[in-house]
């Protein structure tokens, strides 16, 4: 197998053409419906981004109708917590947004999510799939209840469909391997195929409602287990499957840093402590890539129909992955971490009208979605919100927009700017003393190979990024 560079590029690779500068000239859709994505453990492994090897065709192509977000960043490396800090608007701290069983109603109790504002305003709000991190988080959210497939694996949402996986299952101390390799199924069989097909369904039924709807189809894939109608696996040579190059811990980087990948441990088929094997990493790589490409074909049966409905026109389309993912990079495998791979993740958005085909190298976050959607469907923005509307970018992509992100997990708090990504990490959630740092050039060093955080000619600008992550993270 090949080993080879698993980075994601960065601004000056994926600059776009010239922007449209007659920025009044933008007209957008009024009383807008909204179509959005919501993908688990989906980093930029996508055509659109650069990457050639992935077969993505459907989101590639709603890059090149909508604008393409080359710089965008989670609020938290972790499921629950990064959703619930994106629908509510509000940013992580050490007391809220935690882990991945996070409740936004729990840690921001009175506080209006995103789709319950817009439910509010006029709006016909659906959740099909996996939104919210728990089905019954904040429930005002919907106008109707969340709905959600029943796995093929009953008792378990890991979706086995190969009957001896199912019968291991009950075998005490069995929990399945990684991936369940090229099983000869239909979309269906999984799922994210059955939401897709009811996504379908509620489409053409929200296309007959007099109000506008906003619709959140969530898919689990690429989340493990690697679980994809064997088409998808088939499209990728194992023999061709390039896995990490630097699959070694970043030099200088903190112990605090680092963890023992233990959501991919909770599988029969990985050992309990040390690295994977390198045939391991391209089963994994390969279980990966195949998932991403069955969630774009999921994602191309629902936009064939929302054009097939003539909704195209008033709907902006979204899609995104709730934070980004591992694959050995630092021998890290899933999240949960404050490296770029963890954070850095893929955002489309489709605006009729606004910024077709274009990119924009503009820093985002996640807490700027909910001031976004907002302000496209003239809503008013709540004061509660942390982020700001990237509807400037919609009309113009190449302006400047160069604020840092502030992304943080557990007790690691970042800034990241347009050249580095600088990291503090905490004693306690009680106790904010520093006990480790890490600081990366992007410039010179795009995998984040070498922490220069203790290096003399960086010392003065950690100095300055400290201060500044601390007005956001520890509010001094």
């Amino acid at each position: 197998m090949k080993k080879g560079v698993f980075i994601f590029l960065f601004p000056a690779l994926l600059i776009s053409g010239c922007a449209d500068r007659n920025s009044e000239a933008v007209k957008f859709p009024e009383q807008p419906n909204f179509l959005v994505f919501f993908i688990d453990d989906l980093r930029p492994e996508l055509g659109c981004y650069g990457v050639d090897r992935v077969h993505s065709p459907n989101i590639d192509r709603l890059a090149s109708e909508g604008l393409r977000f080359d710089r965008a960043y989670c609020n938290v490396p972790v499921c629950g917590a990064s959703r619930a800090s994106l629908l509510t608007g509000a940013r992580p701290t050490p007391q809220r947004f935690l882990g991945y069983s996070t409740r936004a109603d729990e840690d921001l109790p009175g506080h209006l999510s995103l789709p319950h504002h817009f439910r509010n305003n006029g709006y016909y709000t659906v959740s099909y799939g996996k939104i919210f991190h728990h089905g019954d988080d904040s429930p005002d959210s919907w106008s109707e209840p969340p709905w959600h497939a029943k796995p093929a694996t009953p008792g378990t949402w890991r979706d086995y469909i190969t009957p001896e996986i199912q019968a291991s299952l009950k075998i005490e101390g069995h929990r399945g391997p990684s991936s369940e390799i090229a099983v000869d199924a239909a979309d269906s069989a999984y799922i994210d195929g059955k939401t897709a097909n009811q996504a379908v369904r509620k489409l053409r039924e929200l296309s007959k409602k007099e109000q506008p709807f906003m619709f959140w189809v969530g898919f689990v894939k690429p989340h493990l287990p690697f679980n994809a109608p064997s088409k998808y696996w088939e499209l990728y040579d194992r023999e061709e499957i390039e896995i990490a190059s630097n699959p070694d811990k970043s030099e200088n980087a903190p112990r605090e840093a680092m963890h023992n990948f233990g959501e991919l441990r909770g599988y029969d088929d990985i050992p309990p402590e040390g690295p994977v094997s390198d045939d391991k990493a391209a089963e994994l790589t390969h279980g990966y890539l195949a998932c991403v490409s069955y969630t774009d074909a999921l994602i191309g049966q629902v936009l064939a129909e929302l054009e097939s409905l003539d909704l195209e026109r008033n709907t902006i389309v979204a899609v995104f992955g709730d934070h980004g993912w591992n694959l050995g990079e630092h021998g890290l495998w899933c999240k949960h971490c404050n490296f770029n791979t963890s954070l850095h993740v893929p955002l489309v958005i489709k605006v009729p009208g606004a910024a077709n085909g274009k990119s924009t190298n503009g820093l985002t976050e996640f807490v700027d979605l909910y001031p976004t959607f907002a302000e496209l469907a003239a809503l008013e923005i709540p004061g509660h919100t942390a982020g700001k509307s990237l509807v400037p970018l919609f009309k113009d992509p190449d302006r400047t927009w160069n604020e840092p992100v502030y992304p943080r997990y557990m007790l690691g708090n970042s800034i990241v700017t347009e050249n580095y990504i600088y990291s503090e990490f905490m004693r306690s959630r009680k106790d904010c003393t520093i006990v480790a740092n890490m600081l990366y050039d992007h410039r010179t060093d795009p995998e984040e190979n070498v922490n220069v955080a203790g290096s003399a000619p960086y010392l003065e600008l950690a100095d300055s990024l400290r201060t500044l992550m601390n007005k956001v993270h520890l509010g001094e």
